[in-house]
């Protein structure tokens, strides 16, 4: 953690905790490369130049002062990275959009953060002035293709100030603004270094979206607040995800499941030079046992980042050196973070029971945009999803409260078929859901993503209940079983289980 201490030791009085970690990267190895991207490298040196520009450009040109809004809405682009450590600088708050969502979405979420300005790249100038309603467009290339104005002062900025707004999914319900502050994204990139023993020598391969927490929290932001170095991509794709491990050497990336499937299915998988890699990890939802087994099989462990967007979200930790020995689970807390796994009285369970796990540190948000009752009681975030400890206190997630089924008066709990499923032959995917039952209440269905070429024989109902009736208790059974070509998902990659269960009814009709 040397890097990062010396770092703050040379940062800039006021300039606000994250921007004062890069200057001081900047001041101490200006030569030293920081982020790659498209062809272009960028040394730290550069970098904070263009955040110097950019933040005059956010001041002098589009009039952006403390607590104004600012929005991106693009592929990954090195310019976003300038433009959060910018409105870090002036005091804004960066709210990094998905361009995957509708424009009525993007519209109502524009409106909510009322944003000052939308910086857009060209391949979504349309969607830009379609959902932008009353924000100025610009074109993000704006940022630095001038000279910086001159005379241009910023005030200090608290390290308390807010600077990211991160819009939930909206998965369950509209989005939510989560308001994450300057030290609480240095807190979590504190998170991160722990995680992921990260150091100044890494190079992190980041090819997730940036307008998620996962894609900028996780590695990214942590790296280059770490002095380490980034190579990022504009989007995911498998061939290239492959190439840049082969030939730029990252020692980490960040994948999540629909990610990890597309490099195990790349005809180039087999042969692929994993050799730079200390590891990957993984995040977004839970992990199908057949992909940790492959990256294992390679020696590449797999490590996974529990955790949301009010999180940070860097929460619970696998690391690399106990993945291998715990595959599938969520690990432990860090160091900075307390984890409650909590009843419906809000104390914790009894040991190796099951209850809703609770969030609370110096990296969780500091509330909802524009929600006066958003406020986290006791500064615990209830996540929703429901896990254990096991005796040397490692969390397994094992599925989301409102996911859970209650059949006959028993709970069943969705992961717990879904992690023996994906172990049996013929299972590439596969999700539970609980569906309406006159006689139960309610049964679990498996809907299954049979792998390529796999006979579908095995995975009717019958055959596949034997299966599983010797490895899990016959309540538990699915009483039905579907075939599907693809799961629902999210633009990360999670399966929507409610739009899930809405396709089973309607599947099942009336009554």
């Amino acid at each position: 953690m040397s890097a990062p201490r010396r770092a703050i030791r040379a940062g800039a009085a006021g300039l606000g905790a994250l921007p004062a970690m890069l200057h001081g990267h900047a001041d101490v190895a200006p030569g030293r490369p920081a982020l790659h991207y498209l062809g272009r490298t960028f040394t730290y040196g550069k970098l904070w130049r263009r955040v110097e520009r950019a933040s005059a450009h956010l001041a002098a040109t589009w009039g952006i002062c403390a607590g104004d809004r600012v929005g991106t809405l693009c592929l990954n682009h090195e310019l976003q990275l300038v433009l959060l450590f910018a409105c870090a600088r002036v005091g804004a708050m960066f709210a990094p959009l998905n361009y995957r969502l509708a424009p009525a979405e993007l519209r109502a979420i524009a409106a909510h953060a009322q944003l000052a300005v939308l910086f857009h790249d060209a391949a979504h100038e349309a969607l830009a002035r379609e959902a932008g309603g009353d924000s100025r467009l610009v074109p993000i290339d704006r940022l630095v293709d001038h000279p910086a104005p001159s005379g241009v002062t910023h005030a200090a900025v608290p390290d308390h100030a807010p600077l990211l707004l991160a819009y939930t999914s909206g998965t369950t319900g509209k989005p939510k603004g989560a308001v994450h502050t300057q030290a609480g994204l240095l807190a979590n990139a504190r998170a991160s270094w722990w995680a992921h023993g990260m150091s100044a020598d890494d190079h992190v391969l980041s090819v997730l979206p940036l307008f998620h927490v996962g894609g900028l929290c996780i590695q990214t932001l942590p790296a280059l607040l770490a002095g380490a170095r980034v190579t990022l991509h504009d989007r995911f794709a498998p061939q290239a995800w492959l190439e840049a491990v082969a030939a730029a050497r990252p020692s980490l990336s960040l994948m999540v499941p629909a990610t990890l499937r597309a490099v195990l299915e790349h005809p180039g998988w087999p042969d692929a030079d994993l050799a730079a890699l200390r590891g990957v990890m993984a995040g977004s939802s839970t992990i199908p046992r057949s992909y940790i087994d492959a990256f294992h099989a390679r020696g590449v462990p797999l490590g996974q980042v529990y955790g949301a967007t009010e999180t940070g979200p860097v929460s619970v930790v696998l690391k690399l050196e106990q993945a291998m020995a715990r595959p599938g689970y969520a690990g432990w807390p860090q160091p900075e973070a307390e984890v409650r796994l909590a009843g419906t009285d809000g104390a914790e369970v009894a040991p190796g029971a099951v209850g809703e796990l609770w969030v609370r540190g110096a990296n969780v948000m500091v509330g909802y945009w524009n929600q006066p009752d958003s406020g986290l009681p006791g500064g615990w975030f209830r996540s929703g999803d429901l896990a254990h400890r096991d005796a040397e206190g490692c969390i397994e997630v094992v599925g989301r409260s409102k996911d859970m089924i209650i059949s006959g008066g028993e709970n069943i709990y969705p992961a717990e078929i879904e992690n023996v499923l994906v172990g049996l032959p013929g299972v590439q995917e596969c999700a539970v859901v609980g569906v309406a039952d006159a006689r139960w209440g309610e049964v679990p269905v498996a809907v299954i993503v049979p792998a390529p070429g796999a006979p579908r024989g095995p995975l009717a109902a019958g055959p596949l209940r034997e299966l599983l009736a010797a490895r899990i208790a016959r309540f538990k059974l699915p009483r039905e079983v579907v075939l599907m070509e693809d799961l629902p998902r999210s633009a990360l990659g999670k399966v929507l289980k409610p739009q899930l269960r809405a396709l089973l009814e309607a599947r099942r009709g009336p009554g």
